[in-house]
C-alpha cells in the first residue's frame, strides 16, 4: 500500500482470485510464457491481412485530406463543463448519484456518489487526451474538429487516471497540473500490463503507476476532505482490440476496459447500501464482419468477454461504450464497434444506462461524423432498449445517473 494520501492495495480477496487464475497457467491472451506480447483469443477476432491494408489505403489517403463541414461540426453540442456544480439545488439532489462529464472522444470524468453531504465523491479520469492531434507529432496526423471543452488544468482534483490502451487517441501523456493550494496529492495511474516503461519515461514513480492484466483488481482509498475518505475497487477487463504506437510495437502491450465499483464507507450498512458500479469500455470490437457492403450474417461469432463481465457484476448503473470509427466495416469491425455492436455490449454487460463515446473529435474512419449517434438511436429502438437508456451527450456536458435503479439487463423494454 502506498504512503500518500491516495492509497492503492490489493485486497486479500483480489490477491486470492489472481492466485487462482495463475494456477491455470499461461492466460489465453498471452502469446508467450511471459507477458511480452498479446492476442485476442476468440473466433470473433480476425487479423488484418496485407490485402486488407491495400484496400484501405486509398480510402485512408482520401479521408486524410477531407475536413468535416462547419455545419456538421456545429451540430455537436459543446459547452464549458460545470462538473454538475452550476446549480446548488441540483448539487444537493445529485450528491448520491454518479456524475459523468464527457470531455470529448473517449475521455470522461466520473465522480462516484458521495456518502457525506457537502463532500465530493471519488473522481476518476478515463482515457484523457487534450492534444490537438492524436499522433506521434502535433504537426501531422488526425486533427481535432471539436476542441476539448476545457484545459487540462481546469479539470477538478482527481484521484485516478485510467487508460484503456496505448493508442494516441486514448493514451494520456502530460501529468495534470495542481490547480489549488495546497496542491492535492498526485493521482494514481491505472493502465494495461506492458506500459510500465512508458510511465517511467514520463517520470511517474512506480508507486503511482499500476499496470494490470485482465481481471486483476486493486482497491483505491482517497481523502475527499480533511475528515472523510472514499474507496472503490477497480478491475481491468477484457476487450477485443490491439495496441501499438509505431510499426514495431503492435500487440506488445495489453488493451481492455475497466470496472469501477464503490466500496461502502466505514460504518455503512453493506447489506442495505447501494454501491455504484461503472463500466468503461475503452476501445473494442465485437464481431468480425467479412464485408463492407453489409453487416454480415446473424451467426457471426461475438466476443464472449462482455457477457462474462455482465455475469460477474450482475449489472452496471452507468457504462461508457464506444460507438464510432467503424467504417469500412470489413477492416474496422474486428477492432471497433458499430452502434449495432455497441447495443449488444450494452445488453451483454447488463447496463442500466450508458453514454456513447469514441466519436465527435477526430476523423479516424470513413463514416460521416454525425452518423454514430443517429445510428445508435436506430439500433437501440430495433433492439428494444428503453428510450433514453443508451444515448449521447454534449461535449462538456455532465449527466447524472441513479444507483441501483432499473432492470440491469440492458434496460430492455
Amino acid at each position: 500500500m502506498s504512503t500518500s494520501a491516495i492509497q492503492v492495495s490489493e485486497t486479500s480477496a483480489q490477491a486470492s482470485a489472481r492466485a487462482e487464475r495463475e494456477k491455470s497457467g499461461r492466460p489465453s491472451h498471452w502469446v508467450h510464457a511471459k507477458p511480452t506480447e498479446f492476442k485476442n483469443p476468440w473466433p470473433s477476432f480476425r487479423s488484418h491481412t496485407a490485402k486488407d491494408f491495400m484496400e484501405l489505403l486509398p480510402k485512408a489517403l482520401s479521408q486524410g485530406t477531407t475536413s468535416p463541414s462547419k455545419a456538421a461540426v456545429a451540430e455537436i453540442p459543446l459547452q464549458k463543463p460545470t462538473w454538475g456544480g452550476a446549480d446548488p439545488k441540483l448539487v444537493a439532489e445529485n450528491a448520491h448519484k454518479i456524475k459523468a462529464t464527457w470531455l470529448g472522444h473517449a475521455c470522461f470524468l466520473v465522480e462516484l456518489p458521495s456518502s457525506t453531504a457537502g463532500v465530493r465523491g471519488a473522481r476518476i479520469l478515463f482515457d484523457p487526451v487534450f492534444s490537438d492531434r492524436c499522433s506521434p507529432s502535433q504537426w501531422i496526423g488526425p486533427k481535432r474538429f471539436t476542441p476539448p471543452p476545457c484545459a487540462l488544468e481546469d479539470v477538478p482534483e482527481i484521484d485516478a487516471i485510467v487508460i484503456s490502451h496505448n493508442h494516441y487517441d486514448q493514451s494520456w501523456t502530460p501529468p495534470p497540473s495542481p490547480t489549488s493550494s495546497p496542491a492535492p496529492p498526485a493521482p494514481h495511474v491505472f493502465a494495461p500490463i506492458g506500459n510500465a516503461h512508458y510511465f517511467h519515461s514520463l517520470g511517474i514513480p512506480a508507486s503511482r503507476a499500476h499496470c494490470l492484466d485482465w481481471w486483476d483488481a486493486r482497491r483505491v482509498t482517497t481523502h475527499v476532505s480533511e475528515k472523510h475518505t472514499a474507496s472503490f475497487d477497480i478491475t481491468f477487463t477484457p476487450g477485443q482490440h490491439f495496441t501499438g504506437r509505431g510499426i514495431l510495437d503492435r500487440f506488445k502491450t495489453l488493451w481492455g476496459g475497466w470496472v469501477v465499483e464503490a466500496v461502502p464507507a466505514a460504518g455503512e450498512d453493506t447489506a442495505q447500501a447501494k454501491q455504484a458500479k461503472v463500466y468503461f469500455g475503452g476501445d473494442t470490437g465485437y464481431r468480425s464482419v467479412p464485408s463492407s457492403t453489409d453487416d454480415g450474417p446473424e451467426d457471426l461469432p461475438v466476443c464472449p468477454a462482455f457477457k462474462e463481465i455482465g455475469e460477474r457484476w450482475g449489472s452496471f448503473d452507468f457504462a461508457m461504450i464506444p460507438i464510432g470509427a467503424y467504417a469500412p466495416r470489413k477492416f474496422m469491425s474486428p477492432i471497433h464497434c458499430a452502434p449495432r455492436d455497441s447495443v449488444s455490449i450494452f445488453k451483454d454487460i447488463r447496463a442500466r444506462r450508458a453514454l456513447g463515446m469514441h466519436w465527435g473529435a477526430w476523423v479516424l474512419t470513413t463514416e460521416d461524423i454525425l452518423e454514430p449517434p443517429k445510428l445508435l438511436a436506430k439500433e437501440c429502438a430495433k433492439a428494444g432498449v428503453k428510450e433514453g437508456a443508451f444515448g449521447v451527450c454534449g461535449i462538456g456536458e455532465t449527466v447524472t445517473f441513479s444507483v441501483g435503479e432499473g432492470e440491469g439487463e440492458g434496460s430492455s423494454a
